[in-house]
């Protein structure tokens, strides 16, 4: 057993891409799959709970139906090609897990099923008793109905935000790629990074945004935010490389994102969210009064982003970069007329009693 065994790891997400799933022809990588079908059955006979997110509905439909461009040509040529490989995905895992005697079940979310917190804890019930019942979930995002502007874009986000929904301890990443590099691996020098701790601006500033393959959607900068989704609720996350026959049960070299700590289920998911309606930039001082458990005041706020309304998420930025994510206290009008001013001024200047903060500390995730 190589990553994150049943032992320390009761349930698991791993991610699949396309370029694993499908060949360059749109033809599906039967052998392959056959392979990870049989180390996932040897991980759930050992106690572990595994979930799978699988990319490859778009490739898939866009071989069927002759589209160019791998089916990424548009949105709507995306969507159809979603909707049509979609299907033929399901029927394909089905077939290979029931050669090892275990039951399929799809799931199809879209950003607001994992953003709304009432979708978000009936998508995590569902889950949860599915992988009770030691079925294995295949999940994507509803490519067909998903729209340009409201979408995860990636299945690499999504597999920290399904860990997250799962309470999922480990998130492994199979790609073309077999880890993070100092740079562009074709780069002469490059060097692997085998371990992270701590996903800060020098880690990022490492990654390369292209696919190897052309037909994912996403590159080491959507890994990136993915460790960094994941970590932020208690999750371990590898990225590795699934060129390998059996890459769940061989030791290959990947890099590994350590999780630091845990957080409540409701801070997780505020960390995690992807579709801050607008961002809080405040001074050192308040960065630091955050960092030591403060909630945010209007007097170490500089300016504000956004239309956000009462109860939408924020994010928080200070000098040095992103510091917390959280639910306004208020809309961005009254925001801006509150930047700098100390709290006994609120009242006079809004004409109704204030609230305590910007941002209560008990609606903020720290990053």
């Amino acid at each position: 057993m190589s990553l994150f065994p049943p032992a320390t790891t009761p349930r698991l997400i791993v991610k699949i891409g396309s370029a694993l799933l499908v060949d360059p022809d749109g033809a599906v990588r039967r052998a392959w799959l056959s392979g990870i079908t049989a180390d996932l059955a040897v991980r759930i006979r050992e106690g572990q709970q595994v979930a799978v997110v699988s990319s490859g509905a778009i490739a898939l439909g866009a071989r069927r139906l002759g589209l160019a461009k791998g089916g990424r040509a548009s949105l709507e040529d995306a969507q159809a090609a979603a909707a049509t490989g979609q299907i033929a995905l399901s029927q394909v895992w089905a077939e290979v897990l029931g050669a090892e005697g275990l039951t399929a079940a799809q799931m199809l979310v879209t950003l607001d099923d994992l953003e709304d917190r009432r979708r978000y804890l009936n998508a995590s019930a569902t889950l949860g008793r599915l992988l009770q019942l030691g079925v294995v979930p295949i999940i994507n995002e509803n490519d067909s109905v998903a729209t340009a502007e409201i979408r995860f874009g990636d299945n690499d986000r999504l597999a920290a935000r399904v860990a997250q929904a799962a309470g999922a301890q480990g998130v492994l990443l199979l790609s073309d790629v077999d880890g993070l590099y100092d740079r562009n691996p074709a780069e002469p020098g490059a060097v692997h990074v085998p371990r992270v701790e701590g996903v800060d601006a020098r880690i990022e500033t490492m990654a390369d945004r292209g696919s190897a393959s052309g037909m994912g959607s996403g590159g080491m900068v959507s890994k990136i935010a993915a460790a960094r989704i994941a970590n932020a609720t208690g999750a371990h996350l590898a990225i590795a490389s699934g060129r390998v026959d059996r890459p769940l049960s061989t030791d290959a070299r990947h890099t590994l994102f350590v999780a630091e700590k845990t957080a409540s289920a409701r801070k997780a998911w505020l960390a995690g969210g992807l579709t801050a309606r607008g961002t809080v930039h405040v001074d050192a001082g308040a960065a630091k009064a955050l960092a030591d458990g403060a909630s945010l005041l209007a007097a170490g706020v500089k300016r504000v982003e956004g239309a956000f309304v009462r109860g939408d998420l924020v994010a928080i930025t200070g000098p040095d970069g992103p510091i917390a994510r959280g639910l306004a206290e208020y809309d961005a009008e009254d925001a801006a007329r509150l930047l700098g001013r100390r709290s006994e001024d609120h009242a006079a200047i809004l004409g109704y009693a204030p609230r305590a903060a910007l941002v209560h500390r008990s609606h903020m995730a720290l990053l």
